[in-house]
């Protein structure tokens, strides 16, 4: 276990709550102290649940460890079945009730309760979330399904002659990203190539829908850090197959459907050319050529982290500088990807080594989680989220599926959005001392109303002043001589300004130091005004070759000469 201000998976039992709070009927008593309930809020607040999860907490307190609390469990256990009727109960302990070992298993038993009571054993401080969620799904699963299992070795029967085919949507659950609209988009797919939905489970599922899972003739795994243990269960107990692609992006939508077809005996042909797809043409489209080439960090769990990647280098013409995951479960599929792409994979849940690998390679484009998103904004990098960890502008209203064909075309939007502003910023800087569009010049059809502006200054003397960051007003000292030279004459004071420009980057028109001390780049105005010309988003990594350039061979200024060698000779 380890203290940090952040984590991208929270313990086990949160994985828990994720499947009980996306079904019905099912509810959840969790032997925990007072302080656990704050998980209520990942699902009222960031999901915007209209409900609390349905979730009873024993909500110990320090000085009932003197008493008995397997008695404080049992006396909660029966109250939540007495006043919530569930058709079955989970029982487990937090990370913190782990450490007193009441079994709660073992005394929800002893309750007789008549409904199946699930136990969990999920250890806290070896497991996460995800795993939580995967475990919590798969012994509910078995322990619904067993009574209804065929006997060892019994033969599925075949599907019988002019009936659809069944299938089971496995995976979607609680505070999953666009997991809702996920589903709706799968189904639609599935349903017009005449495959006939049995069970979504455990979104909107309830027990006694789990319990009829084995009555499909497959099963459909739309998110495998949830439902492939699962599934590989009900293949081994039911002969289920189920599937192995991830429809994220429009060529694994077209691999799904093929693959979806050939276990159901359906024709793939009419839904393989989507009309609505769009995301296609719009990668070869002019506008979006100028992305082509662009560098991409990609990082989240396994499922969208390959996904993306595969969107990013197939389908937009991306060039992928790294792909990462926090899921260690999902190391393998990770490292296998990066092979694709020629890169070193990140397996870590260290947002600050996340953040440190972010600023070495410089990306064009960041792809990843709500973690992401911040680190991509202090580095001043464009972001979009891809994968859960997720806060609440990533559980829109709006429909905005990940998967499918539309789901192809969000995407395309999401990412090219935040690349496509800045290039507009980029021209707005690029044309902001034009004679007809500087920032104080009026619209051309109300010239009449431009008398008495006042003349707009050069980019670089907005830069001294702090007028591109306005957040961020420069500094700037004025050290006035305090003796006279040996010759009797007056030294010049010695100015030094830093401002803060628009690329994030702390920046100082300075005298050059004493041959012995520390080099100090310095720019002069022709320099910054055509750094100035370079597009926002890669000015930092401009200005820093550039610098280092300069450093390198102990120039005293860097000029509009000394930027143009620095790009030549990265550029190799």
């Amino acid at each position: 276990m380890q203290l940090t201000l952040w984590t991208y998976e929270g313990p086990p039992h949160i994985g828990a709550m994720r499947i009980a709070t996306a079904m019905h009927g099912l509810h959840y008593v969790l032997h925990a102290p007072q302080g656990d309930t704050y998980a209520d809020l990942l699902f009222t607040m960031i999901e915007r649940r209209d409900r609390r999860p349905p979730v009873t907490y024993t909500t110990f307190q320090a000085r009932d460890l003197g008493n008995d609390t397997a008695e404080l469990f049992k006396s909660a256990a029966n109250d939540a079945y007495e006043r919530f009727q569930p058709q079955a109960m989970l029982v487990g302990a937090s990370c913190t009730a782990e450490l007193i070992q009441d079994d709660p298993g073992g005394l929800a038993k002893a309750l007789n309760l008549p409904i199946p009571v699930v136990p969990l054993e999920l250890p806290a401080y070896q497991r996460k979330e995800n795993w939580g969620a995967s475990e919590t799904f798969y012994q509910l699963v078995r322990a619904l399904c067993t009574p209804h299992a065929p006997a060892p070795g019994t033969t599925r029967a075949p599907r019988a002659n002019g009936k659809r085919p069944l299938c089971n949507l496995l995976g979607p659950t609680g505070l999953g990203f666009r997991h809702r609209d996920d589903i709706k988009e799968i189904s639609n797919l599935l349903i017009s190539m005449g495959i006939d939905i049995n069970v979504v489970a455990p979104y909107g599922a309830t027990p006694a829908d789990v319990a009829r899972l084995g009555e499909a003739d497959f099963n459909v795994v739309l998110y495998p850090e949830t439902a492939a243990q699962a599934a590989s269960w009900l293949q081994r107990t039911f002969a289920q197959p189920f599937t192995k692609v991830i429809p994220i992006g429009v060529g694994a939508t077209r691999e799904f459907i093929a693959e979806v077809a050939a276990l159901a005996g359906v024709d793939a042909a009419p839904q393989l050319n989507d009309p609505c797809s769009h995301s296609t043409w719009y990668a070869k489209s002019v506008d979006s050529t100028y992305l082509t080439g662009k560098r991409v960090f990609v990082f989240g769990d396994a499922t969208h982290a390959v996904a993306a990647a595969r969107i990013a280098a197939k389908e937009m013409g991306f060039n992928v500088v790294c792909i990462g995951t926090y899921s260690r479960e999902f190391a393998r599929e990770i490292r296998e990807a990066a092979k694709l792409y020629d890169v070193e994979p990140l397996i870590s849940d260290d947002y600050l080594e996340v953040e440190a690998r972010i600023a070495e390679l410089q990306p064009e484009l960041v792809l990843g989680t709500q973690m992401e998103r911040h680190i991509a904004k202090r580095l001043g990098i464009p972001c979009a989220v891809i994968s859960a960890p997720v806060h609440v502008q990533d559980f829109p209203a709006r429909y905005a599926p990940q998967m499918g064909f539309e789901g192809a075309n969000v995407i395309f939007d999401t990412w090219v959005h935040p690349l496509m502003m800045g290039l507009e910023e980029h021209l707005l800087g690029m044309f902001r001392e034009d004679f007809e569009f500087h920032d104080d010049a009026g619209s051309s059809h109300l010239s009449h109303l431009g008398a008495g502006r006042s003349k707009a200054k050069p980019q670089h003397e907005r830069a001294i002043s702090g007028e591109m960051a306005p957040n961020t007003p420069p500094i700037v000292g004025i050290t006035q001589p305090i003796a006279t030279a040996d010759d009797g004459s007056t030294p010049a004071p010695t100015v030094t300004a830093t401002a803060r420009h628009a690329d994030g980057i702390a920046t100082g028109a300075a005298t050059p130091t004493a041959a012995n001390g520390p080099w100090v780049p310095v720019w002069d105005a022709d320099a910054e005004k055509e750094l100035g010309k370079i597009p926002f988003f890669v000015r930092g990594k401009a200005r820093r070759n550039t610098e280092r350039f300069a450093q390198e061979r102990a120039l005293a200024a860097i000029t509009v000469e000394t930027l143009y060698d620095a790009k030549a000779h990265f550029g190799r």
